[in-house]
């Protein structure tokens, strides 16, 4: 049996080498892995002396060359292809170790240039994999160091590859090559006449691995399965670790993921309560349980069935008093074992464990993508996500009553929650926590109606409350609403004509109005 082993990324390499060559397995190689494997003392022919053609091109060929391409690509079950070889002196390659340049990793960091992203395009890597997988029941290809460990395990037990193990990493290698080839058109699609990298390449390539498939979609007779980014975000849902519960269901992750991304805006102890892909209560506190208290006194009613998010460790005492609600997703980024224990005996319970993103300068290390994507009849629409923070500085006041701090800090805490809730959304908060959330309505006098009505249904007071709106009061309508309710202070992101209109019904009503200008339209 014949190994060629050609890899840029040489983690775990010498030892699976070693491995091999301890199997009775002829190494092959090229260039610094050669030297490698050489270094080490195995035994190891360079290509170029199997071939009889030296490297050229600054190692550009080196593989592409019958002795390699012929030996993968021989049926061994047709003698016509065993003949050719035997005619050609051309050796079988019955395993090929191949990982491709960096050009991923390269083309991300900063300030990559043309001529290095392109001198980082593989071309006899790739070849050479295709042509492997296609031949997947003579040949077994590896293209991540993550396969080693299994194949080695099977060759030791039973001297070769099953069928289903060499189609199992055909398919992988296929997939490889689709997501490279993508990675190179996403960033050459890019590129502008002047040089310079728009957001919104030319041609764009989505590349995404299945976790699971889901019991059903959205509704019963429709079929669903979960998939993730190739590289997901540190601190994402799909990157959950479930330690208890039913399986997920479609609803299940999209609710999951609506609270999870809010609760994880929030640095000071947080819950969040989703129904229906809208929070139902938001709050901040010491600890879990304050958070989650003052959340569940938002709405009751609603939260009955919920999804809940918190963005520090459950202990005993959260878990004592979640647990007497319904609840269908529970997520923490720890839990104490006692906390654990509190909700065996509630077997149905989802618990998901999430490490919180680990903060940094882009969206990913955020956790947060950098592009939204919505399918839209046989297209896409691309944007840029709605990444953006509000700060007290960026805050402008234009009412003649100025606000204290203590309804700063609810506008800036009614802003953030009102960044997560479906369009049209009014949010009343005091102290840390919402006290009636107005969602998804076509007006937005209807959103301020409904929040004040859930607020009467969960006996909590709006005197003297803050109020978010996402989009501007495009009439003074809708600020006479909430300040009717008890509304002392609003944030709007102002922007309307008839801006001055409502800035003076404000001073006529005697409330604090600030300006985010931003807007967060969440349809």
């Amino acid at each position: 049996m014949n190994a060629l082993i050609s890899v840029s990324d040489k983690t775990g390499i010498l030892e699976f080498a070693q491995a091999l060559h301890a199997l009775g397995i002829k190494l092959l190689s090229t260039g610094g892995t050669a030297k490698l494997l050489a270094d080490a003392g195995l035994p190891v022919t360079e290509v170029a002396d199997h071939t009889g053609f030296p490297e050229m091109l600054d190692g550009r060929v080196k593989t592409l060359h019958p002795k390699v391409h012929g030996g993968l690509l021989a049926r061994r079950d047709l003698p016509e292809h065993m003949a050719a070889l035997k005619a050609h002196d051309i050796a079988t390659i019955d395993l090929l170790v191949v990982n491709l340049y960096p050009f991923e990793a390269t083309v991300a960091k900063p300030g990559c240039s043309l001529e290095d992203a392109i001198e980082n395009i593989d071309i006899g890597g790739p070849a050479m994999v295709r042509s492997a997988a296609k031949n997947w029941k003579d040949v077994g290809v590896l293209t991540d160091a993550s396969q080693y460990a299994g194949v080695l395990a099977e060759l030791k037990a039973d001297g070769k590859l099953t069928d289903t193990t060499k189609f199992a990493l055909s398919v992988a290698a296929f997939n490889r090559i689709s997501q490279y080839d993508g990675a190179i058109s996403d960033y050459l699609s890019s590129i502008q006449p002047d040089g310079s990298h728009s957001q919104f390449p030319a041609q764009t390539n989505g590349r995404f691995i299945k976790l699971q498939d889901l019991r059903y979609g959205e509704n019963s007779h429709q079929e669903a399965a979960l998939y993730r980014d190739l590289y997901p975000a540190p601190g994402s849902l799909v990157m959950s670790r479930q330690l208890q519960g039913k399986e997920l269901s479609y609803n299940n992750i999209a609710d999951a993921d609506a609270a999870w991304e809010c609760v994880k805006s929030f640095n000071e102890p947080a819950c969040v309560i989703v129904k229906h892909a809208n929070p139902c209560g938001v709050a901040v506190g010491s600890d879990a349980l304050e958070a989650y208290s003052k959340a569940f006194k938002t709405d009751p009613t609603s939260a009955f069935g919920g999804i809940i998010a918190l963005n520090c460790p459950l202990d005993e005492r959260a878990a004592r008093e979640i647990s007497k609600q319904f609840v269908e997703v529970l997520m923490a980024p720890s839990f104490t074992p006692e906390a654990l224990e509190v909700f065996k005996s509630k077997v149905n319970v989802r618990i998901l464990q999430i490490d919180l993103p680990p903060g940094g300068d882009t969206p990913w290390k955020q956790g947060r993508n950098a592009m939204d994507i919505k399918r839209v009849g046989s297209g896409l629409l691309m944007q840029t996500a709605d990444n953006h923070e509000l700060a007290l500085a960026d805050l402008k006041v234009v009412s003649k009553l100025q606000p204290t701090p203590a309804q700063l800090q609810d506008l800036l805490f009614a802003w953030k929650v009102a960044k997560y809730v479906k369009s049209n959304a009014i949010v009343f908060c005091k102290d840390g926590m919402t006290m009636g959330v107005g969602a998804g309505q076509m007006s937005r006098l209807d959103s301020a109606r409904i929040a004040s009505i859930k607020a009467g249904h969960a006996h909590l007071s709006l005197t003297g409350t803050a109020v978010a709106s996402d989009a501007f009061f495009p009439f003074r309508d809708g600020l006479d609403v909430v300040v009717d309710a008890g509304a002392s202070s609003v944030i709007q992101p102002g922007g309307s004509m008839r801006d001055q209109e409502v800035i003076d019904a404000a001073d006529e009503r005697g409330v604090v109005m600030v300006l985010s200008g931003v807007r967060h339209f969440r349809h």
